[in-house]
């Protein structure tokens, strides 16, 4: 990147001659200057021209660029000279001026001079590129010493804090046991965040309250060391009071003394730091690393992804513009109401102080009446509070409370949502305290334009963690009510942290107005939003959407940090949508910027272009809500092979799909400890499971008082939501009901699994296709959901399977031949209303349709005008969808939706195809094996130590051989082998890929458990790969013969 920056600049020089034929600083200097200001880009550090300061020799100076530090400190300059002038003689006259000489540039566009610490450290003509790279290496890599001393009080920052934090926490506890006015306040402090934070909020949360406050009192004091904040906000101020009563004088002093150098280091920085913007840009920085340190699993949950400024300059005037257009108003005139909702540091609402600067009068009343905001977190909440009113203080010269911040959970806070009907519940009852009349205050408002940027999180990893978005009952409902009911996805993942900010949004605004946010895309095309994307086109009248892409795991080429605006995974869209009570319909607008723009193109493109200046495409959603991606083929008109409308049917002529029954594979939460290849291990596994449940309840009874300790749950064993329920219920846990059955783990990877629904997440509908304890056998086929991250795939199992069967981007999806009801009867799971519409094309006896010699070209008998049955239709379907002539043309489809299937000619061959690939896929570990050999060569050292040879399950493809251990390699495989994929590897890379010792992320199964060794299973293995190698090979024959066939 830094090369490509160098050559763009040398290209734009020798543009810029041949353009102008001047050689003169203005011209050629611009030149440099952009190419400065992209390198500070992607370090995230600011350029700013013609910057002036005080010199060494107490004049007035100007450097032609200086360069900031991420911590607000200048750490760099430039000085461009003509081309003309004598280099040596100009840089002379700088010095003497008092131009600093700890890190300076001098060039004139032939030669460029760095000095650093007062001395010449490098000379290069600025044509050759490596040695100007050299040059420009060496200025970046430049360090203050107070930037060098800043790091190193961080870092012991990140070594003190855990032993700070645990006094800090050993305190509180003392006090709440031995200080009774400690208690009283605390009590009481409790009961007000419950009241306007949520009903959630427990002890627990108000010491980590308190705890935040008192470690970051040092730094607000010297960042804004003008400022009372601590003392005058009305939370901080009951804060402050609980502090007081246990945390004064050499208690304090000598508690936090190992966060001195930490704290004397933000004191030296902000001392340095004259602009209250750079103020709010460190304070920001302090936070981040903070809340990183502090607790990493909050700054996970809250989503902390700070947003850059050319995004919320490009959304403010994008609303700004949408208001003056649909409402003949500008967001600064008066009634027009604004809300960020999840404000985090300030960003927007500072940003939207400096869009209104030019009208003071206006300003003000807009600061003290109709902006509104509202944080969930005490910290950002305190850093939001001082970059506001700082931030109003600059620009109208005198400070001001800021007094619409509101200390609120806005998903909770739903006493606002039924204001334009008329209804406003209360939820605050008598309470009179400021923070309570500030969110009542708020929600007697009609809001007009809602602005910011949600959290995303959705899930966490690990439920040990006990960091999960909790519920909110309210919105869900809501959600359940719109997004889910007019959703056709299977499953439904809209409960995501920025879905119910969505949702909560366009319940809260007011008839007339205008929604601006900036979240992950997924809602633009994923399938399980079909039913937010009609919504949202029932509610509002117009709705822009610029895509930014940056979708890491749909696009594996992309980099998060090179390609996403936040340097994140997800992919990120900002959206405008207007609502006009009095218009009817929805005009949708979409633009994206294209898919390998880097984060810095993407930015510079929002900071230089106008959202009514976007040239959008007019989007006219099909029927299924579809945005983009849009098809024209003739899927509609194809039999659907499942739908939710005929899974749910109570009466069998509302059945309109082949199979009645489908659903995801079971989700245990815990598969470590749930599957494995041993009987025994499994046992053992069991047992101690069970009997750490059994203790933990047995021990901790408040738990099933309603009043979680979660903390002092036995963190030795995975704790789900559903076993954290069963705790609460007192529901005993017994070793004796617990069972093992065969699953479908991962493809051609049959386990081992412990059947006991307590312990497994989600059942789903396992108990109606596998029965009661998940034992029957009963030939499935599987495909991967339309919200798979994988490609579309088909496999098919007799077993149980595993939701994650093809990794944990994909839901497994089964569409069982048979299906259990509640008394255990097993029935058709093939509609009666599937075999007449197949009999209608193919005739009842099956003459209707062409008698296919595909049954002997696979080496099955043929039969003379067989009747078709339930089970031919199983078969067709399966074959068909393995068709990849299908797969390609109906792509964007599977994408989207659950399979259909057309009627192809020759129904025989289809079903003679597919019912030998079931043969192969169920029956793999039976086939004969392809003939592969064997080379054995004994690893002499290991033999000699004693241990096993070492496993290496390596493939060569180009080869044909798999190195299994430093002992055994197989060769001979065929290239077809490796064409049969199912997600993203193939076959035989499915059995290496599980087989493999690996070291489970689980730490009671790393330290207790982990007893597997390939050594044990070698032999199985090999044999294994011989049979898959088989079932490979005949089944990319028969797709490749599907080619071929008349459709």
């Amino acid at each position: 990147m830094s090369q490509l920056l160098i050559q763009q600049y040398l290209n734009e020089i020798d543009r810029l001659r041949k353009f102008s034929g001047s050689i003169t600083e203005g011209v050629i200097s611009e030149a440099f200057k952009d190419l400065l200001k992209a390198w500070s880009r992607q370090l995230n550090w600011q350029f700013a021209a013609q910057y002036e300061f005080p010199s060494t020799q107490k004049s007035r100076i100007r450097p032609d660029g200086t360069i900031f530090h991420s911590l607000g400190l200048p750490f760099g300059y430039w000085e461009a000279k003509d081309t003309a002038d004598d280099l040596d003689v100009e840089i002379g006259k700088k010095l003497s001026k008092g131009y600093p000489q700890d890190n300076i540039i001098f060039e004139n566009s032939h030669t460029a001079v760095l000095i650093q610490n007062r001395e010449e450290v490098l000379r290069c003509p600025m044509t050759n590129t490596e040695a100007l790279l050299k040059l420009l290496n060496l200025f970046f890599k430049y360090e203050r010493e107070e930037i060098r001393e800043f790091r190193k009080a961080v870092e012991q920052f990140k070594t003190y804090l855990p032993f700070v934090l645990k006094a800090l926490r050993e305190r509180i506890d003392t006090a709440y046991e031995a200080n009774a006015a400690f208690r009283v306040a605390a009590d009481k402090f409790l009961q007000h965040a419950r009241d306007t934070i949520n009903p959630s909020v427990g002890e627990a949360d108000v010491r980590e309250m308190l705890i935040q406050h008192i470690l970051t009192e040092e730094i607000f004091a010297n960042v804004f060391n003008d400022s009372d904040f601590h003392r005058e906000n009305n939370i901080a101020k009951e804060l402050y009071a609980l502090e007081g009563k246990f945390f004064t004088g050499a208690v304090k002093k000598d508690t936090l003394k190992g966060l001195e150098l930490y704290y004397a280091a933000i004191r030296a920085n902000a001392a340095e730091i004259s602009s209250h913007v750079e103020k709010q840009k460190f304070l920001k920085l302090i936070y981040e690393n903070f809340y990183k340190v502090y607790n990493p699993k909050a700054a996970d949950r809250l989503g902390v992804v700070y947003t850059p400024n050319e995004i919320v300059k490009f959304m403010i005037e994008g609303a700004d513009w949408l208001t003056q257009k649909h409402f003949s108003r500008q967001l600064i005139d008066e009634h027009v109401e604004i809300l960020d909702p999840a404000t985090g540091t300030g960003t927007f609402i500072c940003e939207l102080l400096e869009h209104f600067r030019g009208q003071p009068q206006k300003l003000a009343h807009k600061y003290k009446n109709e902006l509104h905001a509202n944080e969930v977190a005490i910290l950002p909440y305190y850093v939001a509070n001082l970059n506001i009113e700082a931030t109003y203080a600059a620009i109208s010269g005198q400070f001001a409370e800021f007094p619409n911040l509101c200390f609120v959970d806005t998903l909770d806070n739903v006493a606002g949502l039924g204001i334009k009907a008329g209804y406003q519940h209360d939820m605050f009852a008598g309470l009179s305290d400021e923070n309570v009349a500030r969110v009542r205050r708020q929600n007697n408002r009609k809001i007009s334009v809602i602005i910011g940027n949600p959290p995303y999180n959705a899930n966490q990893a690990n439920e040990n963690d006990n960091n999960k978005n909790r519920d909110y009952p309210r919105i869900d409902q809501l959600i359940k009510s719109s997004y889910i009911r007019l959703s056709t996805a299977q499953k439904t993942k809209v409960y995501d942290m920025y879905a119910r900010f969505f949702r909560w949004a366009s319940d809260r605004m007011a008839d007339d107005g205008v929604l601006a946010f900036i979240t992950n895309r997924s809602f633009i095309e994923s399938r399980t939003f079909d039913g937010f994307r009609k919504a949202v086109a029932q509610e509002f009248n117009e709705i822009y959407v610029v895509d930014l892409g940056g979708d890491v795991r749909a696009n594996p080429k992309l980099s998060g940090t090179k390609h996403n605006v936040f340097g994140i995974q997800t992919g990120v869209a900002i959206s405008f949508m207007v609502k006009r009570h009095k218009q009817k319909g929805c005009k949708i607008f979409y633009a994206r910027r294209p898919e390998f723009d880097t984060a810095l193109d993407k930015l510079a493109y929002l900071g230089n272009t106008e959202a009514s200046a976007i040239s959008y495409q007019r989007i006219e959603p099909d029927k299924n809500g579809n945005w983009v991606n849009l098809t024209e083929n003739d899927w509609d008109e194809m039999i659907p092979v499942a739908d939710k409308k005929t899974k749910a049917a109570k009466a069998k002529s509302q059945e309109k799909a082949i199979f009645r029954l489908f659903s995801f594979g079971l989700v245990t939460n815990r598969d470590d400890w749930m599957y494995d290849r041993s009987d025994e291990k499994l046992g053992i596994k069991a047992s101690y499971l069970v009997d750490r449940y059994e203790s933990d309840r047995k021990t901790l009874p408040r738990y099933r008082q309603g009043k979680p300790q979660v903390d002092k749950l036995d963190s030795s064993i995975k704790w789900t939501r559903s076993v954290k329920r069963s705790l609460q219920n007192d529901r005993p846990f017994r070793l004796s009901d617990t069972r093992t059955v065969a699953a479908m783990y991962r493809p051609f990877d049959r386990q081992k699994l412990l059947f006991y629904p307590p312990l497994i997440e989600m059942l789903n509908q396992t108990r109606a296709i596998y029965g009661e304890h998940g034992e029957a056998l009963n030939p499935t086929a599987v495909f991967a959901d339309p919200t798979s991250q994988k490609p579309f795939m088909v496999t098919a199992s007799e077993c149980l399977i595993d939701m994650h069967l093809v990794g944990a981007a994909a839901g497994a999806t089964a569409l069982p031949r048979y299906r259990y009801s509640k008394v255990g009867e097993r029935v058709d799971n093939i509609t009666d209303w599937a075999l007449k519409e197949f009999q209608k094309i193919y005739g009842k006896d099956g003459r209707a349709a062409p008698i296919s010699t595909a049954r002997e070209e696979i080496g099955q008998s043929r039969k003379a005008a067989p009747a078709l049955t339930k089970d031919d239709i199983f078969h067709y379907v399966y074959g068909v969808l393995h068709d990849p002539v299908y797969r390609e043309k109906y792509a964007l489809n599977l994408k989207r939706e659950i399979p259909r299937v057309p009627f192809y000619p020759d129904f025989w061959a289809w079903a003679g195809w597919g019912e030998r690939l079931l043969e192969l896929h169920i029956g793999y570990e039976t086939v004969e094996p392809w003939p592969l050999d064997r080379l054995d060569a004994p690893d002499e050292k290991a033999r000699a130590a004693g241990v096993s040879p070492k496993a290496m399950l390596k493939a060569d493809r180009d080869s044909g051989t798999i190195r299994l251990d430093t002992e055994t390699q197989l060769c001979g495989i065929p290239p077809e082998a490796w064409e049969y994929r199912l997600g993203n590897r193939s076959g035989l890379d499915w059995i290496l890929d599980q087989y493999k010792e690996k070291t489970p992320k689980d730490p009671t199964i790393r330290e207790k458990f982990n007893t597997y060794r390939f050594a044990d299973y070698k032999e199985k293995v090999l044999d294994l790969l011989a049979r898959v190698a088989r079932v490979s090979v005949e089944t990319v024959a028969i797709t490749e013969a599907m080619k071929l066939a008349k459709r």
